[in-house]
């Protein structure tokens, strides 16, 4: 079998076998080779029966997959597949995704690339997307979304409530605990998320934080509230600091995480407001700080990857998305519309050990658009002669 695959980048896929109990069943995928002209596929299978409840004290035994998980990941180098090239290889990998709750944004696209070369996908999921969110994957809602390249549909090991707004349970104020879309739901501050990951996995490898909210984001920042502000930068920024704070300790050395960020921070884009700009400068200066910190303490990679403009349902709350990609394409180095999946690949690679020198980076991904000084569709450039791809 063979296909013709866009990206030059290669990547081993064996998916580890997890069985919780009788109602999540999975199996190895493949082993395949992303080449520049052709695909291989040596193996193949792959099933998903169901998706857990998603809270700690559910009636899983972590203990019984645990062994599982540790038995089929703990392989000799050489009974793997000998493949040519520079493969990302994540197998016996185990990936914390915050921020997943649709199939359409760069959280969700880094997940099956991660899948893809063989992560185990763990979710963190906002409590109230979490219903909406289990009942579209049990009805196979965003099964043509789950698709990897061999063919095979990327598995999700468990899916966690989590609001990253909250630190610790104390900190959660009754209006929230009363409010009827978090009823049901228990254990998803941060630190309980953490400690519940701690218990049914024991340790992850990989953290990726896809999280921002800014409640006034479409207003000026000269009319922007101190709450509206402050609330951008403890969602959007200060949630990396603490999921990192909660889940570093439970990172095995080697480990790398990464958060998205936009080029707001440090150029002026109007309508990008609310502090949400302010939130996103934070947390480029927090990833530097904290590959210092993170990486001298824990041994653990720190970066950021600063995405171009994509139609995912968070940026339509913004309200010109599309306005931005046609300036993108418009302007940019490269004429094209940014997909989700470029961003993934590249957070395959900053999460790998072919990144492994790479940390407090800031890495863009957006189709060189940030190294432009000027629009270059702009009138002034009328009767220059500038290249276009017609």
């Amino acid at each position: 079998m063979s296909q013709t695959i866009a990206s030059g980048l290669q990547m081993l896929v064996l998916k580890p076998t997890v069985s919780a109990n009788s109602s999540w069943k999975m199996s190895y995928s493949s082993a395949a080779v992303f080449g520049a002209n052709s695909y291989s596929m040596l193996s193949r299978a792959s099933y998903i029966s169901s998706v857990k409840p998603l809270s700690c004290n559910n009636t899983s035994t972590p203990s019984k997959s645990n062994k599982v998980i540790k038995r089929e990941m703990s392989q000799s180098p050489e009974t793997k597949p000998t493949l040519p090239g520079l493969p990302i290889d994540l197998r016996g990998k185990r990936a914390f995704i915050a921020g997943i709750a649709d199939e359409n944004g760069y959280g969700w696209a880094i997940a099956k690339s991660l899948a893809a070369a063989g992560a185990e996908i763990l979710v963190g999921t906002w409590v109230p997307a979490m219903n909406i969110f289990e009942t579209s994957l049990r009805r196979g809602k965003f099964d043509a979304s789950r698709v990897l390249p061999d063919g095979s549909l990327m598995e999700i090991t468990k899916v966690y409530p989590l609001d990253a707004v909250f630190d610790h349970p104390e900190d959660v104020p009754e209006d929230i605990k009363s409010n009827r879309r978090y009823a049901g739901y228990s254990n998803w501050t941060v630190q309980e998320v953490a400690e519940c990951v701690k218990k049914d996995f024991g340790t992850i490898d990989i953290l990726v934080h896809s999280l921002a909210n800014g409640p006034e984001v479409s207003k000026p920042l000269l009319e922007t509230s101190r709450k509206g502000y402050l609330a951008a930068l403890s969602a959007s920024s200060y949630s990396y600091v603490s999921l990192l704070k909660h889940f570093v300790p439970i990172m095995n050395p080697g480990g790398a995480t990464i958060s998205l960020t936009h080029n707001a921070s440090e150029r002026i884009i109007p309508g990008y407001g609310g502090g949400m700009s302010s939130a996103k400068a934070a947390l480029e200066s927090d990833t530097r700080v904290l590959a210092f910190e993170a990486g001298r303490r824990y041994k653990v990679r720190i970066n950021t990857i600063s995405a171009g403009p994509l139609r995912s349902r968070a940026a339509k709350a913004i309200g010109f998305v599309d306005t931005m990609i046609e300036y993108s394409i418009n302007n940019a180095p490269l004429q094209k519309e940014l997909v989700a999946d470029e961003v993934g690949n590249a957070a395959a690679f900053l999460l790998s050990p072919l990144s492994s020198a790479i940390t407090g980076s800031v890495v863009y991904v957006d189709n060189g658009l940030n190294a432009m000084g000027m629009a270059v569709d702009s009138p002034v450039f009328g009767d220059h002669n500038i290249p276009k791809d017609n």
